[in-house]
């Protein structure tokens, strides 16, 4: 844990961590961001004047990224080119006064320009460095670029989403999502094994796009190793329990149903007023409806098919049965469930005034964090960490600004 105190104003349980965030795009800075949330300053650094590739990447407003306002928020920024030598200085001033750095260049950028993680520990013996990549640190694949699609396609993912015709991505990059969120999880491992171990020298965590994804695939390892299936597409049916699909309203909208055990399927048709299906011998257990997942398909499709979609969710809702109405974001802005746990919240931001996004998740008890700040401007909080916390003079500054280095 770094010993210099700083202002921050989100007291959240990682308030004394200071990390300074070399990433760009997504899954590193949303590591990042996470960290942030719970009270860790955070120092974002981009490129001067055009600052990180994600602020090109729609949408925007006025000509303002609206993703960097999320994945940055409660974030410092500045600007800094790494790629020059009093860029590299510093980066290492800064190293010094940090508990980790986050980078996602492709393996063995960072070692070209200096500040690899020998370079950083020289400064920072303790540092813990978060690198984030598409392939991981080593393996044939290390130098492949990749992005959040083709981790989708390598890890096996993709195979299971779709239907017959074709595989579909998911209209979000989920590996920069899910990579992120092991990003955090690594770097907090590291952190608590620092603070427990204070003697123990630095770390570096990796964590890939590729990894990440295979990782969430959960059983399908195993089953292939032991049964030797390999899982299809199957559209939106529940590969491992039946009923479960997507089914459209007679007012033409969708409700997804998950009916995975006994008890679940019982009261499904009760609600749906067919109770004798409890012991129609091809619904009796599971394995019997997955056997005959057609027929008991085209049962629920029927039912809903004749209802709209408020009385249909009413319904299910009055048997307890799990489902529940597709909702796009506009829904959710009214979703009371969303409105009694602050799920989106207001922050000030002063490029665009209040705007919403996500809450914090999860949610702690006792040292919740805070949502204090959208994501910064290009170089926002350059003065501060240049001049108040460094000790540049005006002179310095205007120098590295005509050069570009910042």
């Amino acid at each position: 844990m770094n010993q210099t105190s700083h202002p921050n104003q989100n007291p959240g349980p990682l308030r004394d961590f200071r990390i300074l965030d070399l990433a760009t795009i997504i899954a590193g800075p949303l590591a990042g961001s996470l960290m942030a949330d719970f009270g860790a300053e955070v120092l974002k650094v981009e490129m001067p004047e055009k600052g990180d590739a994600l602020r090109a990447l729609r949408p925007h407003k006025d000509g303002v990224s609206l993703w960097a306002k999320v994945v940055n928020r409660n974030k410092k920024g500045i600007t800094l080119d790494l790629r020059t030598p009093e860029g590299v200085n510093i980066v290492k001033r800064l190293v010094a006064e940090c508990d980790a750095v986050i980078e996602n260049f492709r393996p063995g950028t960072i070692e070209r320009w200096g500040i690899g993680p020998e370079d950083l520990w020289a400064v920072n013996p303790k540092l813990t460095i978060l690198r984030v990549s598409a392939f991981g640190q080593t393996g044939p694949y290390v130098n492949r670029p990749g992005f959040a699609r083709i981790a989708d396609a390598m890890s096996g993912f993709l195979s299971l989403s779709g239907h017959d015709d074709a595989p579909m991505h998911a209209g979000y990059p989920i590996a920069d999502s899910v990579t992120g969120l092991f990003g955090a999880f690594g770097l907090l491992a590291a952190l608590v094994e620092r603070k427990t171990n204070p003697d123990a020298p630095g770390q570096v965590v990796s964590v890939s796009l590729f990894e990440s994804m295979f990782r969430i695939l959960d059983f399908l390892p195993i089953e292939y190793d032991q049964l030797g299936e390999v899982r299809k597409r199957m559209g939106n049916r529940n590969p491992y329990a039946a009923p479960g699909n997507c089914y459209r309203t007679r007012d033409n909208q969708w409700c997804t149903l998950a009916a995975s055990t006994q008890i679940m399927f019982e009261r499904l048709v009760d609600a749906i007023g067919q109770s004798e299906l409890k012991t129609d011998a091809r619904f009796l257990e599971n394995v019997d409806r997955l056997q005959n997942n057609d027929v008991l398909d085209q049962i629920i499709g029927d039912w809903f098919a004749n209802h709209d979609i408020d009385e249909a969710c009413r319904i299910m809702e009055k048997h307890q049965v799990t489902a529940a109405r597709m909702q796009s974001i506009d829904d959710l802005f009214e979703d009371p469930q969303v409105q009694a746990n602050e799920m989106i919240v207001a922050v000030d931001d002063h490029e665009l005034g209040a705007v919403r996004m996500q809450g914090i998740t999860p949610k702690l008890s006792r040292t919740p964090g805070k949502l204090c700040k959208a994501g910064p401007s290009v170089g926002e909080d350059n003065e501060e960490i240049y001049a108040q916390r460094l000790g540049l003079s005006s002179d310095d500054i205007a120098t590295l600004k005509a050069k570009k280095v910042i």
